[in-house]
């Protein structure tokens, strides 16, 4: 995960740099020094302090970074996050960078913690999906974490997840159940199968076949839910997915399905509004 960081910030500096800050260049002394502070601007979860961190020591060693927060904490408006001091240069070429990933990553924390709290005395896990930006999943999936959510599977390669296309590619239910053990069974791997019925009769078909860890309910109405959850009567772990908000999380937690997955965790977020101040 450490390299995977590195690589992100080299090659987020570089798009903003380029060849150099030419406005800093211009207008400040290379050796000035001085101090910043990050303020919030509005309440919050917030999420990004230690990337910050290590986006501002990647650059520049010498800056002193002192936290006045922690990942996860709840932020109240012109509170101060932390403090940023050194090089003048190096702490206006990072602020962008530092500002992009905090404000999403704390988007993404501030909107799970409130689908968390929704259900926090249920037995059910709120999860992510797939539905993140290219190339900073990581990123996103760290920021749900950070909000109380827990990550879904982080890409195609380590869980079994078989959805409708691979359903109907396949030639029906049995079959890609039958064929994922095959394909397990030759590359010798041990990893979970998850698969995704559109209504109680592809469920049926399902429990008939078995050779399944989680079954995900999709885009299922909450009665259809219970009915299905009363039918698996605890044979397999069950995931909720498709259309559940805020107004409707905790109806479907109370159904008795153990995760809820939510795409707009990701996807669909506004960025908390931070501000970088010198003084």
């Amino acid at each position: 995960m450490d390299k995977i960081i590195n690589d992100f910030i080299k090659k987020s500096l570089a798009e903003d740099i380029g060849e150099g800050d030419i406005t800093s260049e211009a207008c400040i002394d290379k050796n000035a020094r001085g101090k910043a502070q990050l303020i919030a601007k509005e309440n919050c979860q917030i999420a990004g302090i230690d990337i910050a961190e290590k986006i501002y020591y990647l650059y520049d060693s010498q800056l002193i970074f002192k936290p006045f927060k922690k990942d996860g904490e709840t932020i109240k408006k012109n509170d101060i996050i932390f403090s940023i001091f050194g090089n003048q240069h190096s702490i206006l070429a990072t602020e962008r960078l530092v500002l992009n990933c905090m404000q999403r990553m704390s988007g993404i924390a501030t909107k799970t913690r409130k689908f968390v709290n929704k259900i926090r005395d249920l037995n059910t896990v709120i999860l992510d999906t797939r539905k993140t930006s290219p190339s900073i999943r990581f990123l996103e999936k760290t920021a749900v974490k950070i909000g109380g959510g827990e990550n879904h599977r982080h890409g195609l390669y380590d869980v079994i997840m078989i959805k409708d296309n691979h359903i109907d590619f396949s030639g029906g239910i049995p079959n890609a159940i039958k064929n994922c053990h095959t394909h397990l069974e030759k590359s010798e791997k041990k990893i979970k199968i998850i698969i995704e019925v559109r209504n109680l009769t592809e469920l049926n078909q399902v429990l008939n076949s078995g050779g399944v860890d989680r079954i995900l309910l999709d885009n299922f109405s909450i009665h259809k839910t219970k009915e299905a959850v009363d039918i698996i009567n605890s044979k397999y772990e069950t995931e909720s997915s498709g259309n559940i908000g805020l107004h409707n999380v905790r109806e479907y937690a109370l159904c008795g399905v153990n995760y809820i997955s939510i795409g707009n965790l990701t996807h669909s977020i506004k960025s908390i509004d931070l501000s970088m101040r010198c003084i």
